[in-house]
């Protein structure tokens, strides 16, 4: 697992490779990460938008931005925790992920929320890189 906290907010990540959904002879592997986000600060916070980062073993970068995460924009009070599992495809058996989150407080204001690097690796890479 990986994780990281900013302002309170601690990100927790832990990625796992589909081995029935990926191809490897085809060059398709596919991972699902589990997010679980902890509101440990003072304040209410509110997910607004995301951004992620995706490198695959060859370098190549792919970049998502969007509102909340999985269709939803979940507002933490101090003390909750939200979570959620998505997923993401590669055509190289790892690469790796990272990010952040803009966060909004009650009060308007907004910073953003260290999403922890992690590692994409599967069991067709000869040599894990991470």
């Amino acid at each position: 697992m990986y994780e990281e906290t900013t302002n309170g907010v601690k990100v927790i990540v832990e990625p796992i490779y589909l081995e029935d959904q990926s191809s490897p002879e085809d060059g398709h592997y596919v991972w699902a990460y589990n997010v679980r986000i902890e509101n440990h600060g003072d304040f209410q916070v509110q997910l607004i938008n995301r951004h992620w980062m995706i490198t695959d073993a060859m370098g190549r970068n792919q970049e998502v931005r969007g509102p909340g995460v999985v269709g939803e924009q979940p507002v933490l009070k101090p003390g909750d925790s939200f979570e959620y599992t998505s997923g993401t495809p590669l055509t190289t058996p790892s690469g790796f992920m990272g990010g952040e989150y803009e966060m909004e407080t009650a009060d308007g204001g907004r910073f953003e929320v260290q999403i922890p690097t992690f590692s994409l690796d599967s069991p067709h890479q000869p040599q894990q890189l991470h």
